[in-house]
């Protein structure tokens, strides 16, 4: 089998080149291709577990899902994952391979281009398709030098490239013109065309724009997307978006708060509470009090605990907090989240930066050690209490212990995990996707306040979703005319 290949750039990061890429595989999937997804190189704290002991960016493991397929490492070779202002871990093909800077890794990324073809390779041999993805904007010339995840992955593989632009935030024409114009005629021939996203209203009135683009580029159209509602039911990929993922209050919702921690990981915990018809969870961004009338406020992952701790008190936070845990609210933290709500939290190794210990929010009776090696591993399990089988992830770097633990929330893999205050009302464990387990998530939720019915099938939710949103694509993009753009990379021929 040799797979052809087509590549999504965007004019700049969070113009929908992941959805759009998730939305083709299923499409692509419903027409009976075997379809591959890939991104060269993705920087994101949402990650998931690919395999025992690996990881990827879970927009790949989504649009794994899209193509029916299990994820693997050969989807996303080098993954970044910020845990600083100006520094990221790198995993390359789904291990940790260090700690680099901005400009380190600008320095030593070029290097990785074989290790990137490698894992390219492999899913050619195994497809009909590849969708690759490329990372933030195709323009970014002043990181031009060794880039692996736009242009540079497209020359070295001669994968054809369609660019796509965001209509919602404005200037769509200017950032399509603006691309092209930047590019040197070597790669500009690899462009066969662009997509524009998100338009909202009477498509006709975009004509005259398609004349001028191609006055100006010489670049077909290949469809105008309409916002796509069902996307909403998808994770974000990255903290990016979580400014539009905010619930509307909804009357008589179970409120649930989650306060927008530094270097905030795998938020994609929560969407399946968003989902519920009778659940309103707000993103607290930094410089805003936690709601006080929340009836549960969950603290999520970080990347880097220590900071997101020091970060969480700069804000009053813990004032908050404490006095949500007063009023008799409800909390539960999540992997980093679990770790503030104890005790202590140590880093001897510097592993999140310098080495530094900081107290807790000493609402679980625990301490908590940063250690390598790093912990990756789908579980399941049991919840304590009653509340039913769970099934998820582990991804951390910390090991905690403390009487605390001696109540553990969850079994998991035959082993305790996460603690359990007296009173029951705060909770941690360190597993993820906790709450796309239905029936867990429906007890749990119970416990808040008596519910009368809730989303019956969280599973089938993103599934509807991924078929909707492919109809979609199907009905606004000329799928014909991008599967006779794609072509078998050259090296392969």
């Amino acid at each position: 089998m040799v797979a052809r290949a087509l590549m999504f750039q965007g004019t700049g990061s969070d113009v929908g080149k992941s959805l759009l890429v998730a939305g083709l595989c299923r499409a692509l999937v419903r027409r009976g291709m075997r379809v591959l997804p890939f991104k060269p190189q993705n920087m994101s704290n949402n990650a998931a577990v690919a395999g025992e002991g690996f990881e990827i960016g879970r927009a790949q493991a989504l649009q794994a899902r899209a193509s029916k397929v299990d994820p693997t490492i050969h989807m996303n070779p080098v993954l970044l994952k910020p845990q600083s202002d100006v520094g990221a871990q790198l995993i390359v093909q789904g291990k940790v391979s260090g700690n680099y800077d901005a400009r380190a890794y600008q320095a030593i990324k070029g290097a990785l281009l074989p290790t990137v073809l490698d894992s390219f390779d492999r899913l050619c041999g195994d497809a009909d398709m590849v969708l690759v993805e490329g990372a933030g904007s195709a323009s970014e010339i002043n990181l031009r030098d060794g880039d692996i995840a736009n242009m540079g992955f497209a020359v070295a593989t001669g994968t054809p490239v369609v660019l796509i632009g965001d209509i919602d935030r404005g200037g769509v024409i200017a950032s399509i013109a603006g691309t092209y114009a930047l590019l040197p005629d070597s790669e500009k021939a690899l462009l066969k065309g662009y997509i524009v996203n998100k338009f909202r209203g009477d498509v006709s009135l975009f004509d005259s724009a398609i004349q001028m683009l191609a006055a100006r580029t010489g670049l077909s159209c290949l469809g105008i997307v309409p916002y796509l509602t069902a996307a909403r039911a998808l994770p974000a990929e990255d903290s990016l978006a979580l400014g539009t993922t905010e619930t509307q209050a909804k009357q008589g919702a179970i409120r649930i708060a989650v306060p927008r921690l530094r270097h905030i990981a795998n938020f994609d915990d929560l969407d399946p509470l968003i989902a519920e018809p009778d659940v309103s969870v707000t993103m607290v961004p930094p410089g805003k009090p936690l709601p006080g009338d929340a009836d549960l406020v969950i603290l999520p992952g970080t990347k880097a605990t220590i900071p997101a701790m020091a970060h969480f008190r700069d804000q009053g936070w813990d004032i908050d907090l404490l006095a949500h845990h007063r009023r008799g609210g409800h909390i539960l933290g999540l992997c980093g989240g679990y770790q503030m709500l104890g005790r202590t939290i140590a880093d001897p190794e510097g592993l999140e930066g310098r080495p530094g210990r900081i107290d807790g929010l000493r609402l679980l009776d625990i301490d908590t050690v940063l250690a390598a090696p790093k912990t990756l591993s789908p579980v399941s399990g049991q919840a304590s209490g009653g509340l039913g089988p769970i099934s998820g992830y582990e991804m951390h770097m910390g090991r905690t212990t403390g009487p605390g633990t001696a109540k553990p929330f969850l079994t998991i893999n035959g082993r305790p995990d996460g603690a359990v205050a007296e009173s029951g009302a705060v909770a941690g464990c360190y597993v993820h996707g906790l709450f796309a387990a239905d029936a867990f998530r429906h007890r749990f939720l119970n416990r808040i306040r008596a519910r009368e019915a809730g989303l019956a099938d969280f599973t089938a939710h993103v599934d509807n979703a991924l078929d909707e949103i492919a109809e979609g694509l199907e009905a606004s993009l000329d799928i014909d005319g991008l599967l006779a753009i794609a072509a078998t990379p050259e090296y392969r021929r």
